[in-house]
């Protein structure tokens, strides 16, 4: 072979090295909102290897037709290339990552949990506002310098200089000082004031003018409070994660554990995340974690897109050490993450009712254990599935038994509405009217709850019985005023009432149920001397209009206070004297095991209300059923007996917590179609079910087989004019049952005119 030839044959054949290098690159994985449910992989272009890594939205070609779309990075890899091309990322959306690696690893962990999409979790636990980029400002701090004074400063300088010891706002100094702006510009200018660090606000949005309240630390804490503070503090010195379940009673110090724990754990330069059911109760308890810490970040549904950004950033950043939120605040970004406290845990609103239905208090366990933190949940009536938790040992429980300073829990009167002498032409047996009297003359105040909003529960022909019925629901129309509208509860359709039965034409309508709007007609007829005022769905609609009414409240403004539960938990008005529950039975016959669970923890929250101050308290209940064990635990103070009492039913059952469930609603404008569907459903589940090995231990055969029940019309059978079905998987082992569902259901092609969804650990039944 020539020279000329060997040189030719050189550069025609390629080294070993260089093959491999071309066979290899840089492969991002990708997982998108909505559409394709499986991770998809992406080739890494060189000019974009430098900013593309998990936790940043990328964009990214889709389908034959490269349509764009935006996906999240959960992964990057330099691999070997597969045999056929992959498409090259089109850009990167996000300046730096929206999410961690600890993030990531929780949202495919919570796909798996609840049978999720990995995308439709990823978008859940990015606010709105981050997603969208929603625009933000630099606000600076000021703080008074101690800079020596060239003059006497004037009045206004001297009250400017006095409020500013800690960093604040220039907007709040002024607020909180009664001085103009320019008397803090010129401050700045003589150097009396200068800048300590800065937060990110709205733009364009003003600050809070609401006042504050104060929350006093006490001199010492109570023998029940400190074990149950020392109980949280053990594992937090010590780096380890522990559950621990604060049970007390109504009124038994719980938040000010909850403070003091926060306190030391401040003190160790870490975040506390602190987690309430309802947006009614998130104005106190920020104003309480303020009045003891200052600057607490807040997270609620209430929030504007920009605002929810604006406290997103100042958590990255961990510019804040307190969070307050609800549900959704779990996720929040806390770089410092020390401890996690969820109080009312009891609460459904903790779990999401929409995809992903997780369970915030899940979540919360699993971020606690991944972080090494403490877990707190609180609560005068735990749940099943904790208390269960507190039995078997997993979780410890801290019990205070009894309320702090010396106040003692309220005398429950039952009031049976079957006794004729009990019953009157109102909603107010006399009874519960002469406990109303003796409250408003003793100077306290009243809480009516009423869990019915409307004037009417339902209009209804005296003559054939006919019932007004929502068109597009399998609900009757509850009655408004004014305006005489029919409201629908379920799909919110609203309609004119007519004059007529519109079954048999007879003028005989009659109104019957009461709701939270007549009782409050009623209450203003009885006492018009008396300020009333409502707190249910329809009247805390606008923007502030929970703090305004907790506020006026709290201030003696309002005597009478009528609501539905958002009134029954959490809420401290040491002046009630009397809590009324005017129909304890509204939901205890509902078609879900949980109803006598719900109506013992809603009674006994209410009943808690009362008698918080030094005048003392009364707790009137007013109910059908007086003898049913829900009803007496619950006028007795004793939870512990209604555990007690329900815990060996639900094992028998295999209800949770002895037992898993998944539950499957489908839905169609077709009967027909959603009965087949959910027919289908059920024999692919039951051909799962036979496929499973027969078990041949004896330990193993006493454990109880998973069982399918249904398919059946939904309690609410027709709901926004879709035909309701469902079924529920029921077993022992969750994880089985969630696998056993997921086989059966991988391969559905779903009919165009169905809808069904998967509801692993329902909370909600109907």
């Amino acid at each position: 072979m020539t020279h000329q030839h060997s040189q030719r044959y050189f550069f025609e054949s390629q080294p070993a090295w260089v093959e491999d290098d071309i066979r290899r690159g840089i492969i991002a994985t990708v997982v998108l909102p909505d559409g394709v449910a499986k991770p998809l992989d992406y080739l890494v272009p060189e000019s974009l290897a430098a900013t593309v890594e998990p936790g940043r939205r990328v964009r990214v070609p889709l389908g034959r037709s490269n349509q764009q779309r935006i996906a999240y990075c959960v992964a990057v890899r330099n691999d070997e290339l597969p045999q056929s091309p992959l498409k090259s990322l089109m850009g990167v959306e996000d300046d730096a990552p929206l999410l961690s690696q600890r993030m990531l690893e929780l949202t495919q962990w919570m796909a798996d949990r609840w049978l999720a999409r990995w995308g439709e979790v990823l978008e859940a636990v990015l606010p709105a506002g981050v997603r969208l980029k929603r625009p933000t400002r630099i606000t600076p701090l000021l703080v008074a310098s101690g800079a020596a004074q060239v003059s006497t400063p004037t009045p206004s300088q001297a009250k400017v200089l006095a409020a500013a010891t800690k960093p604040v706002t220039a907007e709040e100094l002024a607020r909180v000082s009664g001085t103009s702006r320019a008397v803090i510009r010129r401050l700045c200018k003589l150097g009396l004031l200068c800048e300590a660090g800065s937060i990110e606000k709205p733009s364009g949005v003003a600050a809070s003018t609401r006042k504050a309240i104060s929350h006093d630390r006490p001199e010492a804490l109570s023998a029940a409070q400190a074990q149950a503070l020392q109980a949280i503090l053990d594992p937090l010195r010590q780096n380890r994660h522990e559950t621990v379940v604060l049970f007390g009673v109504t009124g038994s110090g719980k938040t000010e554990v909850y403070l003091q724990a926060v306190e030391e754990t401040l003190s160790y330069g870490k975040q506390a995340i602190v987690l309430v059911p309802e947006i009614s109760l998130t104005p106190q308890t920020c104003d309480r974690f303020r009045a003891r810490f200052g600057s607490v970040a807040v997270l609620h549904s209430h929030l504007t897109a920009a605002e929810r950004h604006a406290e997103w950033r100042q958590i990255a950043t961990g510019r804040v050490g307190v969070i307050v939120g609800a549900r959704s605040a779990i996720f929040a970004p806390a770089p410092r993450l020390g401890l996690i406290v969820i109080d009312e845990e009891h609460e459904t609103s903790f779990k999401q009712a929409t995809a992903p239905r997780y369970h915030a208090r899940d979540v919360a366990e699993w971020i606690a254990k991944a972080e090494r933190v403490p877990l707190v949940l609180g609560s005068a009536t735990p749940s099943l599935e904790t208390f269960s938790r507190c039995l078997r040992g997993e979780w410890t429980m801290c019990r205070l038994p009894n309320r702090v300073g010396g106040s003692q829990m309220p005398a429950v009167i039952t009031v049976d509405l079957r006794d004729p002498s009990s019953r009157s032409r109102g909603a107010v047996s006399p009874r519960l009217l002469a406990g109303i009297k003796w409250a408003l003359d003793s100077g306290g105040q009243v809480m009516l709850l009423l869990n019915r909003r409307g004037f009417a529960t339902h209009v209804q022909c005296r003559d054939c019985g006919f019932t007004l019925r929502c068109p597009q629901c399998d609900l009757a129309l509850t009655l408004h005023q004014p305006g005489h509208r029919g409201i629908c509860h379920g799909c919110g359709l609203v309609t004119r009432l007519p004059a007529d039965c519109t079954s048999c034409k007879a003028p005989a309508l009659v109104q019957k149920g009461t709701g939270t709007q007549r009782l409050e007609e009623q209450i203003r007829a009885i006492f018009p001397a008396a300020s009333v005022a409502r707190m249910d769905t329809d009247t805390m609609r606008s923007r502030g209009s929970h703090e305004r009414t907790l506020d006026a409240f709290r201030a003696h403004q309002i005597d009478i206070l009528v609501g539905t539960q958002m009134i029954a938990k959490g809420l401290d008005f040491p002046s009630v004297m009397l809590v009324g529950v005017i129909y304890a039975d509204a939901a205890l016959h509902l078609a879900d095991f949980r109803a006598s669970e719900r109506t013992c923890q809603l009674v006994t929250q209410v009943a808690g209300r009362s008698g918080r101050g030094p005048l003392g308290g009364r707790v009137v209940v007013q109910t059908s059923t007086p003898e049913h064990p829900a009803i007496v635990a619950a006028s007795a103070h004793d939870y512990e007996a209604f555990v007690r009492s329900e815990l060996p039913i639900r094992e028998t059952l295999l209800y949770p917590p002895f037992g898993s469930i998944v539950r499957i609603v489908v839905r169609s404008v077709d009967e027909q179609a959603v009965a087949d569907w959910a027919a289908h459903i059920v024999s692919r589940l039951r051909a799962e079910i036979a496929a499973i090995p027969p078990v041949t231990s004896l330990v193993a055969a006493a454990v109880p087989a998973i069982r399918v029940l249904g398919p059946a019309p939904a309690p609410i059978t027709r709901l926004r004019d879709r035909f309701r079905w469902h079924l529920q998987v029921q077993g022992p082992d969750s994880q089985a049952l969630r696998d056993l569902v997921r086989r059966a259901t991988a391969t559905l092609k779903t009919p165009d005119s169905v809808a069904w969804i998967i509801d692993v650990d329902p909370v909600e039944m109907l």
